[in-house]
């Protein structure tokens, strides 16, 4: 019987001090899906509804589908002296707005893109802000 005494410090934590989860053989990163330790030590709740637009209601608001401004009005040409045209497809910085953010089509962006550089050149348009 005095063989099978247990120290009460080598089986539970002493009082005050969290468990701590074992450390995996992985990486010891601390980003996510890293194999570091997490902040938490349970499973991760589980998202609100609604994805990425925000509430319970779903989506906030309605993106419209982009469609190529060219091909719509049926122009055929982008001419590099056509300034205002150009001027829609440059940003206040200067730079091209890329066809992700105004929806134009592959061919048409490449042509406009070539027309807003033989416009930069002939001084037509500005290669960037003014300040």
């Amino acid at each position: 019987m005095a063989d099978e005494t247990v120290t009460p410090a080598a089986s539970t934590p002493s009082e005050g001090a969290a468990p701590q989860a074992p450390r995996s053989s992985g990486s010891q990163g601390g980003y996510q899906g890293q194999g570091g330790p997490r902040s938490s030590s349970g499973p991760r709740s589980p998202r609100p509804a609604g994805g990425p637009g925000g509430g319970p209601g779903g989506r906030k608001f309605f993106r419209r589908k982009k469609v190529c401004k060219f091909t719509v009005e049926k122009i055929d040409t982008i001419s590099y002296r056509d300034v205002r045209l150009l001027q829609q497809f440059v940003s206040d910085r200067g730079k091209i707005i890329p066809r992700r953010l105004s929806g134009t089509s592959s061919p048409f962006q490449r042509k406009l893109t070539k027309a807003i550089k033989q416009a930069r050149a002939i001084a037509l348009l500005p290669y960037a802000a003014k300040y």
